[in-house]
């Protein structure tokens, strides 16, 4: 039994409702984007900034000033709108003969689809067209280049999500790895490694990668690098505290003595054993890379277009908050969300593997 008196499977079954959580966020960034009838790159220029809404766009008012703007690359006036089943039935007119092919504008439209020429009057001057209407609906809006935001804050997670796993299985390799030879070789061998830790330590994260990118440039590939190569720290000291107490245990005593090698030691014995607080520890290491990744795309040293994550969304977000505060609530609500669900995943696998802790 834990302390307090709950169990260990107690506490397991305590981490279902933010395993729920963040598999449905998973779900959504993974399928989410396949299913959308919007592309996240998508621009709409006749729907910038539109609000979220269920309702299904264009509204009278879109029609109409989207109607005008094309009236006016075709150098003509709409004299006669006429609602169809499926669209527009409209009257266009001009002091010389319109080309047909001045109507291709149309094809380029949101709203409007490739329209039919139905009559010509006037050698020309005036035409009766018919154009059916586009239905798009924004759930959660759209950004200031007209792309779908919810189609966005879907393929931002993944990103988001796969800078979180990747990152922190750099970190867990390289952190292990050293700590676990550190904690075992022990003495001056133990002594040198951790100073070094402690001088990485020191250095200032931002400038460190504000100097890889100016070196090698902005990717995705760099990012993954630099988290990895700062998060392993927390990690080797954790696992060497670990190999420091169970180097002395007998079982490691009794396998020394029949000869087994350094390296076989720690890996059948030393970091099996230190499982359970590596595994707490992942777990909370994840939240931590995906809010530094998001630091670093805020600060537009992250990831770059046409790429997106959290952190680049939260930045546009930020950037237009008094014109559309939804721009900035939304990513940062799915941002947050993850978050909090990971951070109670991590401290429930703590308490559950590690009973000391809790």
């Amino acid at each position: 039994m834990q302390p307090g008196g709950m169990s260990i499977g107690g506490s397991f079954r305590a981490l279902w409702p933010s395993l729920l959580v963040l598999g449905a966020i998973a779900f959504a960034c993974l399928l989410g984007p396949f299913l959308s009838p919007h592309a996240h790159d998508r621009i709409y220029r006749d729907f910038v900034l539109v609000a979220p809404s269920v309702t299904a766009h264009p509204t009278a008012e879109e029609t109409g000033d989207a109607l005008a703007t094309l009236a006016r690359r075709m150098r003509v006036e709409v004299e006669t709108v006429t609602p169809t089943s499926d669209g527009l039935r409209i009257g266009l007119a001009s002091d010389v003969p319109i080309d047909a092919r001045a109507l291709r504008v149309f094809e380029r439209s949101d709203i409007f689809g490739p329209p039919q020429l139905i009559e010509t009057h006037d050698d020309g001057r005036r035409i009766e067209i018919e154009a059916a209407l586009k239905h798009s609906t924004f759930i959660l809006g759209t950004d200031v280049n007209g792309r779908d935001l919810l189609a966005r804050i879907l393929v931002a997670g993944r990103v988001s999500l796969a800078v979180g796993l990747l990152a922190s299985l750099v970190a867990l390799v390289i952190g292990v790895s050293y700590g676990a030879v550190a904690g075992y070789a022990g003495g001056r061998v133990d002594h040198v490694m951790m100073r070094l830790v402690e001088i990485l330590y020191a250095l200032p994260f931002v400038f460190f990668v504000i100097v890889l990118t100016m070196i090698f440039g902005r990717s995705l590939g760099l990012i993954l690098v630099v988290i990895g190569a700062v998060e392993w720290l927390d990690m080797a000291r954790i696992v060497r505290g670990q190999a420091l107490s169970i180097k002395e245990r007998d079982y490691v005593r009794a396998a020394i003595a029949l000869g087994a090698t350094a390296p076989a030691i720690l890996r059948r014995h030393v970091v099996p054993n230190a499982a359970g607080p590596i595994l707490a520890f992942l777990a909370l290491l994840v939240p931590r890379v995906i809010l530094v990744e998001s630091f670093l795309s805020f600060l537009g040293l992250g990831v770059q277009e046409p790429m997106t994550s959290w952190g680049v969304l939260i930045a546009d977000g930020a950037r237009n908050i008094q014109s559309a505060p939804t721009l900035l609530i939304f990513p940062a609500l799915f941002l947050g969300i993850t978050l909090a669900a990971l951070q109670v995943l991590g401290k429930g696998l703590r308490e559950a593997l590690d009973p000391r802790s809790a």
